[in-house]
């Protein structure tokens, strides 16, 4: 495992098929001087992917992985890992990567592959999460940043966010405020894990080799 202080840069490649807000505020973050994350590749599975400008205004090296061109999940999942493996990263990123990955994939990059996703998990695994928050009548909602596992959406917490539901949301306004907090704990938990302080254990997650409790860390996001 790493650990922090004096350790090099921890290099990242991240996986996107969409706009790549999340991509963003890693770069800003990184940018910033604010952690030790280094990215060294973006991969898309989705040539007209927006966060792939994002990652070139950077100067991030990028790649395009259709994976229409594979036959079948495991050839796709091969493919990518090999690419992914050429930069030799210590962390792998999902930020909005629209692909249920095989389990032989996520065992290979077990403790080292981070996903964001918008609930408070347990809450709403997969799609429509905003909708179906609002359906239920919750009076909370949010994200959450899990090491993943074979179990979709299911792995163990690092951080959540929480966001106070409106009376007057909609699954739109609901999402924008949402967005915002996911730019705020992505970048957070993969300081923490660049920095040597998030680990996973078979347990669960760690900080500061503490076991975190099963909703991670909580955070409450005010919007401004």
């Amino acid at each position: 495992m790493r650990s922090g202080g004096s350790s090099p840069q921890c290099k990242v490649v991240v996986l996107i098929s969409g706009s790549g807000s999340n991509l963003q505020a890693l770069i800003d973050s990184i940018a910033s001087g604010d952690s030790p994350a280094q990215i060294s590749a973006v991969i898309s599975n989705r040539a007209d992917a927006y966060g792939l400008q994002r990652a070139q205004a950077a100067g991030i090296a990028t790649l395009v992985l259709d994976h229409k061109q594979f036959e079948g999940r495991e050839a796709f999942d091969a493919a990518l890992a090999a690419a992914i493996d050429a930069y030799q990263p210590q962390l792998v990123v999902l930020a909005g990567f629209m692909r249920i990955l095989s389990a032989g994939f996520v065992r290979h990059y077990q403790g080292r592959l981070l996903n964001i996703h918008p609930s408070l998990l347990p809450k709403y695994k997969g799609l429509h999460t905003h909708q179906r928050a609002l359906d239920a009548g919750d009076r909370e909602h949010g994200c959450s940043v899990h090491f993943v596992t074979e179990e979709l959406d299911g792995g163990p917490l690092v951080v959540q966010a929480v966001v106070a539901i409106a009376a007057d949301d909609s699954a739109d306004t609901l999402a924008q405020r949402v967005h915002g907090a996911e730019h705020q704990i992505y970048p957070l938990a993969v300081r923490w894990f660049a920095e040597g302080r998030v680990q996973l254990h078979e347990q669960g997650a760690t900080l500061d080799g503490q076991l975190l409790p099963a909703s991670g860390q909580v955070l409450h996001y005010a919007d401004s």
